[in-house]
């Protein structure tokens, strides 16, 4: 077990999902978090978990949101995919100042999202589309979740859409589609996909599969959506949030999993061969959806620090310290 340096006050009525980063201007990290029911965004202080302001309501225009669920940072841009109104936005930090939507042309129902640095001024972002069919007469609705059903096998060759979004020297962004993937067989197969996550180091793309009646674990793709045949142990509950815990120059690091259990629990990985390393929980951190890893340290946690949410309800943190030497990880990784 290792306790939670802080726990948010509560939010009731938001329905916190996913976590970004944003080392702000102060010094200070900024937590960002979707907020699916309110249909906005809320951001807290990342060493303080104090809840510092809400931005959107619920809306399709910019700014707007209507369901947001994945979130993802880099540098001063920060992405949101938004699964009822089928797009992605993109906004300039610290203002939260809309640049640009996209997708709405082929993504269903965006979830999750992840982004890297593919060449200067240009980033490659994979969002994860969960498009279902509606049980007994396949046509598709959002209405009554309850009554979905994941598409047959060889439908789920999109489940994975891929974006260019560059921005210029004048601060213009545009987006362009590059196509989707997913495995139509059976043991590779994305039934029921939410988050992604990805280390270009290794090639690698760790994907969430959620659906019960399968093996609920995270699935091993390569960048270009090849499904490597390999998949992490079977979890318990629900996979949800996924992150890279980079140590060191050297590509030393870990994966940290959830599992979404009560308490919820916390599944480390070995970066490289994927071995487990062992797994954690908190005093009370419960039913986790998103989390967010910030390693490269903040004052109040130099060794860096694991955000998650908690319930729906609230944030936690875990000093990442702690963590590395209550699973007697890389001495990289400890302080």
């Amino acid at each position: 077990m290792v306790p939670e340096a802080w726990r948010s006050a509560p939010s009731p009525g938001d329905e916190l999902d996913s976590l970004a980063v944003w080392p702000s201007e102060t010094g200070t990290p900024w937590v960002i978090a979707t907020a699916k029911s309110s249909h906005r965004l809320v951001v807290f202080d990342g060493d303080s978990g104090q809840r510092l302001r809400t931005v959107g309501e619920r809306g399709q225009q910019p700014g707007q949101f209507n369901r947001p669920n994945g979130v993802a940072v880099f540098g001063d841009l920060l992405l949101v995919a938004e699964r009822d109104n089928h797009r992605v936005q993109v906004f300039g930090l610290p203002e939260f100042r809309p640049l640009l939507s996209f997708g709405d042309d082929v993504l269903r129902a965006p979830y999750g999202l992840w982004l890297h640095e593919a060449g200067p001024g240009q980033l490659e972002v994979f969002v994860t589309d969960s498009y279902m069919v509606r049980s007994g007469n396949g046509t598709r609705s959002h209405d009554k979740e309850n009554d979905w059903v994941p598409p047959p096998l060889a439908e789920l060759g999109e489940r994975i859409k891929r974006f260019r979004v560059d921005q210029d020297d004048d601060g213009t962004v545009k987006a362009t589609y590059l196509g989707a993937f997913g495995d139509t067989g059976r043991s590779g197969a994305l039934r029921m996909v939410e988050s992604i996550a990805g280390d270009v180091a290794n090639d690698r793309l760790l994907i969430a599969e959620e659906d019960p009646r399968s093996t609920r674990t995270l699935r091993d793709y390569t960048l270009q959506g090849r499904y490597r045949g390999d998949d992490l142990p079977a979890f318990v509950a629900d996979p949800e949030g996924v992150a890279l815990w980079n140590c060191d120059a050297d590509q030393r690091g870990y994966w940290v999993a959830v599992d979404q259990l009560k308490p919820t629990l916390f599944r480390v990985f070995d970066r490289d061969n994927l071995r487990p390393m062992g797994t954690f929980t908190g005093d009370a951190t419960a039913n986790t959806d998103g989390i967010a890893l910030y390693a490269a340290g903040t004052p109040r946690f130099p060794a860096g620090v694991l955000y998650a949410v908690d319930d729906d309800l609230s944030l936690s943190a875990f000093d990442l310290g702690e963590v590395a030497r209550a699973l007697n990880l890389s001495k990289t990784c400890q302080p």
